[in-house]
């Protein structure tokens, strides 16, 4: 299957230069092909007490051992998925009710244009632009200042595709992050620890990778993926 093969237009939420990004698979809008996604990751700044987790921000996945581990994905886990339950499962009609008048960018040909041209903010909103082959604009999002703890993924023609939903801890970490499709099916989960560390699970609480700044780890220890303009 055809890949996205970069990541562009770094879409900075809120964040300055020293913006840190992780990476999920979304898919393609014309043949379901897995692509990256570019999630950011704000600096660092004085965490509040926090409802959802209170986490640590050392890095020390490379010198623990398996079973400490799996205590640590157990505990992000828990942190996203049994703390939060209340919170990221929609019924179809209750994200329809929420997100309805996002379902269409009515300006798409504007946003396109900007997207396309390498805008990433104006006075309305941050964005991100997603390429295919590094010059076919296929997919961009918005995160309108209004609305911040949201993202929107749009098609070329400003059909939305996916949303992020970030916890109200952000943009204080540690926060998470659900991504849902236009049903409202959750897709995957971000705890973000802090700029440098988040743990990745998908829908099924499965675990995907520890990012540490710009390496994503497996459970062994292993490099599974890299990013770049960390």
């Amino acid at each position: 299957m055809k890949k996205f093969v970069s990541l562009f237009a770094l879409l900075m939420f809120l964040a300055g230069q020293n913006a840190g990004y992780s990476i999920e698979e979304i898919y393609s809008l014309d043949d379901a092909a897995p692509v990256q996604k570019v999630n950011t990751v704000q600096p660092e700044q004085k965490t509040p007490e926090s409802p959802v987790l209170k986490a640590e921000v050392a890095f020390d996945w490379l010198d623990i051992s398996l079973e400490e581990k799996e205590d640590l994905i157990n505990k992000y886990k828990t942190g996203l998925f049994d703390e939060n339950k209340s919170k990221i499962y929609f019924t179809k009609d209750e994200f329809k009710e929420k997100f309805a008048p996002y379902f269409k960018d009515k300006e798409y040909k504007h946003h396109y244009m900007l997207t396309n041209n390498g805008v990433t903010e104006d006075e309305e909103a941050k964005y991100c632009a997603f390429y295919y082959k590094r010059n076919t604009l296929v997919m961009y999002a918005i995160q309108y200042k209004n609305n911040p703890k949201n993202a929107f993924y749009y098609t070329a023609f400003g059909k939305m595709y996916y949303t992020d939903v970030l916890s109200d801890e952000y943009p204080n970490f540690p926060y998470t992050s659900m991504q849902y499709d236009r049903k409202g099916r959750l897709k995957s989960a971000i705890y973000f620890v802090s700029k440098d560390i988040q743990y990745m699970f998908d829908a099924d609480k499965n675990f995907q990778g520890v990012w540490y700044k710009d390496k994503m780890y497996d459970k062994d220890g292993k490099t599974v993926l890299t990013r770049t303009n960390w």
